[in-house]
């Protein structure tokens, strides 16, 4: 699987945006490829139900607020909180965004 993340350091994205071409242009494998985005990536963690949650609760928002702040719908929010679902993509960078810098980085 491929993650695409922020890269660790300046120097580390210079790396991994050289190996994405040479995997473009077909010098190196998938496989390399995913080694190259393992050490140059720093991956998204996670979110289940609890954490969802947590995070809302850490940020004294409504599931309709911290909907609106990432662009989701409260359904999905509130289908993240009962477990139902996972937030994927770009919803799981947001929230980490959230996680770490607060609501501010993103209002």
């Amino acid at each position: 699987m491929t993650v695409k993340a922020k890269p660790r350091s300046r120097m580390a994205a210079e790396m991994h945006e050289l190996a994405s071409d040479l995997h473009k242009s077909g010098v190196i494998s998938k496989r390399r490829m995913a080694e190259y985005d393992e050490l140059c990536l720093v991956p998204v963690p996670e979110y289940d139900a609890a954490a969802v949650k947590a995070l809302r609760k850490k940020l004294n928002v409504s599931q309709a607020v911290l909907a609106d702040a990432i662009n989701a719908s409260a359904s999905s929010v509130r289908a993240w909180e009962g477990g139902d679902k996972k937030p994927t993509g770009t919803a799981a960078k947001l929230l980490n965004l959230l996680d770490r810098k607060g609501l501010e980085a993103i209002l």
